[in-house]
């Protein structure tokens, strides 16, 4: 008999929700501090507009745009760490104490399993806040997104968490042969702040390497770049290559990570071994 993939999400989702309710000091405790970081941010980048009109010369991120490209930015990790984040940090712990042998046991897709036990909640707010700024900073646009746009938007959102988790599952699989991996975590966390600026800033003869490697070796500048001209800029504009390119790359990573992952359980050897 199969599983009900729906009803087993759903059963996670609530009992993350519950467990999170049980200590609602903390949840609300997180919920400051991840908007505090985000009003930081916010802060930074209204002082940095009260002293130019782009951010960097040419590149078409005035104000506003900047603003759609920052929303997006925290669309993206909002649902990366709602989803996965948790569960691929703790996923080289269960390998190298040997529980994950009890996921192995389940009659369920390991991978599944193991990216969507836990939910985070409280990351949520910052969800709530990037829809905010979007709201605010289209009513500020000098156009109006078309309902296509719209759709894309949506889609290349879903492009951006399929490539960061891809690359979140690579790293977990790699704890199958070094043990532990607190040092690939920290990749993680320098690689991504890459994709938290847009891509026409990375110019010159440090930039432009760094553009490339970024955009086609590991492609995280993909992330919210192409969202985020799908929005801010008018659709005849727009690079369809680039964004042709977004889609393919965040399938052949869905596929990649996933043989990895496999191919690391295939190594894996138990706590009972």
């Amino acid at each position: 008999m199969h599983p009900n993939y729906f009803a087993v999400f759903r059963e996670f989702a609530r009992n993350s929700l519950v467990r999170e309710m049980t200590f609602r000091g903390n949840f609300l405790l997180d919920c400051v501090s991840s908007l505090s970081w985000v009003f930081m941010q916010l802060g930074l980048y209204l002082v940095i507009f009260e002293h130019t009109d782009q951010l960097g010369s040419g590149t078409g991120w005035g104000r506003w745009p900047f603003f759609v490209f920052l929303a997006t930015t925290l669309f993206v990790n909002s649902l990366v760490q709602f989803f996965f984040m948790t569960n691929m940090e703790e996923l080289s712990d269960l390998i190298r104490t040997g529980n994950l042998d009890f996921a192995l046991l389940k009659p369920i897709d390991t991978q599944f399993l193991l990216s969507l036990r836990k939910f985070e909640w409280s990351s949520l707010a910052n969800l709530v806040f990037a829809a905010i700024l979007l709201a605010v900073s289209l009513g500020h646009l000098d156009f109006r997104p078309t309902p296509l746009q719209g759709v894309l938007y949506v889609v290349y959102i879903l492009c951006g968490v399929a490539l960061l988790y891809s690359l979140m599952v690579a790293l977990g699989s790699i704890s199958v042969w070094l043990g532990r991996n607190e040092s690939l975590y920290d990749f993680w966390f320098y690689i991504t702040n890459f994709s938290r600026y847009p891509m026409e800033i990375y110019e010159g003869p440090f930039g432009t390497p760094l553009r490339l490697a970024f955009t086609f070796a590991i492609p995280i500048l993909l992330v919210a770049n192409v969202p985020a001209r799908l929005l801010a800029w008018p659709l005849e504009s727009q690079d369809w290559r680039l964004a042709g390119y977004a889609l393919a790359a965040s399938l052949v990573a869905l596929v990649a990570s996933r043989k990895l992952f496999y191919k690391a359980l295939g190594a894996y050897r138990s706590a009972s071994s």
